[in-house]
């Protein structure tokens, strides 16, 4: 195999790759788990600190 034959396998590769990481972070059924993650910044723990006063 040529280095251009190897080249273009492994951009081909990757373009799946980045294809099916798309699809999996647009899909209906994660959409709920990353708007959950999203949120736990703004979650307040049950450490007993109040944390608004200073």
């Amino acid at each position: 195999m040529d280095s251009g034959i190897i080249g273009s396998v492994v951009t081909v590769v990757f373009f799946l790759l980045f294809v099916g990481i798309v699809w999996w972070a647009y899909h209906k059924d994660n959409r709920q788990k990353f708007e959950d993650a999203a949120n736990l910044p703004f979650e307040e723990g049950d450490d007993g600190i109040d944390r608004r006063r200073s």
